[in-house]
């Protein structure tokens, strides 16, 4: 489990929503069997997700984070609800790279910089919501700050991090989000500069202190106000049935040439790695069931 706390500042002028979910990252690791910098790598990714996802408005809402920079980690992919529950993948997690010359995980060299990092937002219409940017550092957070202000023209802090242990578990996972009000004067934007520049290490603040001290140093001097918590996990909503209308969707021609083969069909879920098997029978019943619609 994890928590996004939401905040104002500045005479509500400023808010902050702020991720700790160690429990997410390290659930990741578990499923996918990443490498320490994918675990950083995805990790990153599934927290702005649910950050994200925690923005959206309907309870049926979804938002998509994928991240293609031509790096040996392959396409990352984080999807969240709008209550911030979030589930992912990367294309290649165990591949790893050394430490970057300041001793930290070189995540932007494991995604890579050579591409985009695209928003897709599910709010129940014919079409999702597609904004795209051009990827800055391939470090997740400056990206998506570089999204807010590209796609949403709206200024915005983002700050993103995982601490793996020498174990490979993951020990502090969060980060936060912090955007301007309409309104604002503008020697806030200074001052949030400021204070984020000067604030902490954001992984050494999770591990020694918590969430709370995160909105205090972000929004110091600006009073700062907790407006509510909410609970999020890493949660895939894989089921048979969801996977059999996957299978239908390869076709009738294609789902009689896999009963054909005499052998169950084996299915994993990209999300959580579960397995689902679908005898030759039931392929064929799918198949017949197409050709009824």
């Amino acid at each position: 489990m994890g928590e996004i706390i939401r905040a104002v500042g500045a005479e509500d002028m400023v808010k902050i929503a702020v991720i700790t979910a160690p429990d997410i990252a390290e659930r990741a690791r578990q499923i996918h069997h990443l490498s320490p910098t994918a675990t950083a790598a995805l990790g990153r990714t599934l927290l702005g997700a649910s950050l994200l996802g925690n923005m959206l408005k309907g309870e049926k809402d979804t938002v998509t984070l994928r991240l293609s920079g031509g790096g040996p980690g392959g396409n990352v992919v984080a999807v969240s609800d709008s209550a911030g529950n979030v589930r992912g993948y990367m294309d290649e997690p165990r591949a790893d790279l050394p430490t970057r010359a300041d001793g930290k995980l070189d995540v932007g060299g494991l995604i890579g910089r050579d591409g985009t990092l695209t928003v897709s937002r599910d709010l129940g219409l014919k079409e999702p919501y597609i904004g795209s940017v051009q990827l800055v550092t391939g470090e997740v957070a400056d990206d998506l700050a570089a999204y807010f202000v590209e796609s949403e023209q709206v200024g915005t802090a983002v700050g993103l991090g995982v601490l793996v242990g020498t174990d490979r578990a993951v020990r502090a996972a969060g980060g936060f989000i912090v955007q301007l009000l309409p309104g604002a004067p503008e020697e806030l934007v200074g001052r949030l500069e400021e204070n984020v520049t000067m604030m902490d290490a954001l992984t050494t603040i999770l591990d020694e202190d918590g969430a709370e001290e995160v909105i205090r140093q972000v929004l110091k001097g600006m009073e700062p106000r907790i407006l509510d918590r909410e609970r999020v996990e890493y949660r895939c909503y894989c089921s048979r049935e969801r996977i059999a209308e996957g299978l239908q969707s390869l076709g009738t021609a294609t789902l009689r040439e896999l009963a054909a083969e005499d052998r169950p069909a084996e299915i994993r879920c990209r999300f959580c790695g579960l397995d689902y098997l679908f005898p030759a029978q039931e392929l064929s019943a799918l198949a017949d069931g197409l050709g009824k619609r």
